[in-house]
């Protein structure tokens, strides 16, 4: 059987959006509630898409816009990784109509790994959009990005 592309992967919908009670008591502390969405890849995919030049979002603000559109307490955190590196690999295979992936960021203005070329695709692509990126340690930054944090509720 042979692979699904990463934008077929994109379409799946496995019956999403649809909000699931956890009963884990950490879980539900650590998050505010029991609520938690578990949003289909298309979700991430339309929302890292109204994200303009110059402007960029954390994965948290992407979750959290979720969240909040389909009254849940959080959204869960595994899926959110997944589907966003989903949408950000399907982009990159279709090579037009373009997700502007590089412009969602991992926690704290953190570059993501795991986008295609990595970090350095990463860089680069912010770098064109007029984004200054610093490395500590291991680990690269967009610099102030709260300063260009874009809001999805507008």
């Amino acid at each position: 059987m042979a692979r699904k592309s990463f934008n077929e992967k994109l379409k799946q919908s496995k019956e999403l959006p649809k909000v699931v009670q956890v009963t884990d008591p950490k879980t539900i502390m650590r998050y505010g509630g029991p609520n938690m969405l578990v949003a289909p890849p298309m979700a991430y995919d339309e929302q890292m898409r109204r994200v303009p030049e110059g402007k960029v979002i954390t994965a948290d603000d992407l979750r959290n816009y979720l969240a909040q559109k389909h009254g849940a307490d959080f959204t869960c955190p595994l899926t959110a990784g997944i589907f966003v590196n989903i949408a950000a690999h399907a982009s990159a295979e279709r090579g037009e109509d373009l997700t502007p992936y590089w412009r969602t960021l991992k926690k704290e203005g953190l570059l993501n790994e795991k986008y295609p070329e990595g970090i350095q695709g990463h860089k680069t692509f912010l770098e064109r959009e007029g984004h200054t990126v610093i490395q500590k340690g291991k680990h690269y930054y967009v610099k102030d990005y709260q300063d260009k944090e874009f809001d999805l509720n507008s």
